[in-house]
Order: structure tokens, then C-alpha cells, then sequence
């Protein structure tokens, strides 16, 4: 049995129906992508230790919370860069680090090309950005960098998934929960959703 939290949310719904859409321009594109993003990130973060804070308000004390760990966010370069800002929104203080993988066109397997993660972690949680969870070779690949780096609380969040991606994610990190707009129906020949939306990267930078 597949694995992964599919959002329910009416208003992930209603962007997600306009993202898809072959209609929408590069500049909405690019909207949708981050506004959609930071609604995921609530529900993937609904759970994460915080400690308690003591806070003067205007009319007293109180004892509220914190976040307990330093968050970073690792998109999947290039189309991961897209989901930054949205989840950026809410976590102002949270670290960037990027990956950059692609997919070969031939084998469908991931290549890595750039990672510039230091020597020795700085974030207790990390969010990987991806808008597609397609194959699922890339998302696999990172998460097992980001584990060899030394971060156990790894949290995976995109706009769409396969079966085929959730499957492979949760055959490799079964430790790795998913947060994702919508699952779909299958992959195609090529390796892309059905019905999806294209190339999440050539949508959002135009270059399609």
C-alpha cells in the first residue's frame, strides 16, 4: 500500500486545477507554485517538537512555543528553486541548501551535478522541495544525501506524485513521510505524470 498525505484542502485543490492548466503563463506559474507550496508546508510541519518560551505580552506573562530544531529547505534544482519562496514565507529563518540532480532522458536515473552541503550538518529537519514525484530516482537520491550528512527528520513535499515515485520513495526511505497537492494517475512512456502538468521547470522559467 502506497504511502503519502494527499492534500484535501479545497484551496490546494483550486490553484492546483489552475496549474495544470496548458493556459497558464510562466509568471502565474510561478505563483501558484509558491503559494501552493507554503499551504503543504503546513501540513507537513503540523507535527515537529518545539519547546516551551516564556513571552511578556501587553497585558502579562505567558508561556508559548518555539521551534526546537533548525529547519532547512533543500530544493531539487532547478524546479525545486520555485517552491522556496512560499514555504520561505513561513519559515523566514530557515537555511537553503541546494542539490542539483537531473533526470537522464536515456535511463531515468538521477545524476548528480552540484551539492554544496558542508562537512557537517546545521539543520535538525529537512523539508526536500520538489513540485514533481515523478520516477521518484531524484528525491531518493537526495534524501540519502541528506541522511549521510547526518539529518534524521527528513520531510518530502511537491505539488504531484506517481505511484510509481510514491512507491520508490517508500521502498528507500520508508522512514520518510510525503507530503504532496495530488497524487496521479500513472507515468507515461517517458517518465512523465499523466495527467500532471509538463515540465514543472520549463513552465515556471519559460523555457518550454
Amino acid at each position: 500500500m502506497l504511502q503519502a498525505n494527499e492534500s484535501k484542502h479545497p484551496m490546494v485543490l483550486h490553484k492546483l486545477t489552475i496549474l495544470r492548466d496548458v493556459a497558464t503563463e510562466p509568471r502565474k506559474f510561478r505563483e501558484l507554485v509558491s503559494e501552493i507550496s507554503a499551504l503543504l508546508t503546513y501540513e507537513a510541519t503540523r507535527d515537529l517538537p518545539t519547546i516551551e518560551k516564556e513571552v511578556e505580552t501587553p497585558m502579562g506573562k505567558t508561556v508559548g512555543g518555539e521551534m526546537k530544531d533548525n529547519i532547512g529547505l533543500v530544493p531539487i534544482l532547478r524546479a525545486g528553486l520555485g517552491m522556496v519562496d512560499g514555504v520561505w514565507d513561513l519559515i523566514p529563518d530557515a537555511q537553503v541548501w541546494h542539490i542539483g540532480l537531473y533526470r537522464d532522458e536515456k535511463t531515468l536515473q538521477p545524476v548528480q551535478y552540484y551539492n554544496k552541503l558542508p562537512l557537517d550538518p546545521t539543520v535538525g529537519v529537512c523539508l526536500v522541495l520538489d513540485p514533481m514525484l515523478a520516477t521518484g530516482g531524484s528525491a531518493a537520491a537526495t534524501i540519502t544525501i541528506l541522511k549521510d550528512w547526518g539529518v534524521k527528520n527528513i520531510r518530502y513535499i511537491g505539488l504531484l506524485g506517481a505511484p510509481e515515485g510514491i512507491q520508490h520513495l517508500n521502498e528507500n526511505h520508508p522512514d520518510v513521510p510525503i507530503y504532496l497537492g495530488a497524487i496521479d494517475e500513472r507515468l507515461n512512456e517517458i517518465g512523465y505524470i499523466v495527467p500532471g502538468l509538463g515540465d514543472a521547470g520549463d513552465r515556471q522559467f519559460g523555457t518550454g
